[in-house]
């Protein structure tokens, strides 16, 4: 018999096993959300491991209100990847003070060049992301790509069900007005509004 999410959590006070479940069942589904919401395995990686590290720290605080620890797990993969960009952000606008560095010779790294290719690809999809409101974003990502149904992500962002219906139907239309309206591989996404 499977052992429910929430008995695990309630173990996992006084047995660090536990949680070790709670890890093995959930850590690939906050490794894709962290890397769907960065675009960077090693990020990712990072990121993920901090989800897991202040869930373990919280275990005691913490109540789930849901049978899976998940939708609890991608809110806090929701805002440490925030935080992680506001301090991403910081430190580049710092680096950007900087004079420039001299350019390091091209080597024959094929691999890499087709790596950064990837790479590419994948940024120019998280970059037509930003079209979005921060909450229209959160609720995108954690419905589209963590597939949490609209209730699990109202729980994991802490507000409404209304406000994830309305901000996915937001986002929808917006992604769509904003894709349809660029040419095939020249999305140039507006500066984007806080909300």
């Amino acid at each position: 018999m499977t052992v429910s999410d929430d008995a695990l959590w309630k173990a996992a006070r006084r047995d660090p096993d536990a949680f070790g479940v709670l890890w093995e069942r959930h850590a690939r589904a906050v490794l894709g959300f962290c890397l769907a919401r960065t675009g960077d395995r090693g990020r990712a990686e990072d990121l993920t491991s901090t989800v897991f590290l202040e869930a373990w720290r919280r275990r005691r605080s913490v109540e789930l209100t849901n049978a899976s620890a998940l939708p609890f797990l991608l809110g806090v993969a929701n805002n440490v990847t925030r935080n992680a960009d506001r301090s991403l952000h910081r430190y580049r606008a710092a680096l950007s003070r900087l004079a420039p560095a001299a350019a390091a010779p091209a080597g024959p790294e094929d691999d890499i060049v087709d790596r950064i290719d990837s790479q590419r690809a994948f940024d120019d999809a998280i970059r037509a992301l930003t079209v979005l409101s921060q909450g229209e974003r959160d609720a995108f990502a954690l419905v589209a790509w963590s597939g949490l149904t609209y209730e699990e992500a109202a729980t994991a962002l802490g507000v409404e069900l209304g406000a994830v219906r309305s901000r996915l139907w937001r986002a929808r239309q917006k992604l769509q007005l904003a894709l349809a309206a660029a040419p095939s591989g020249s999305y140039k996404p507006a500066p984007q509004r806080s909300v």
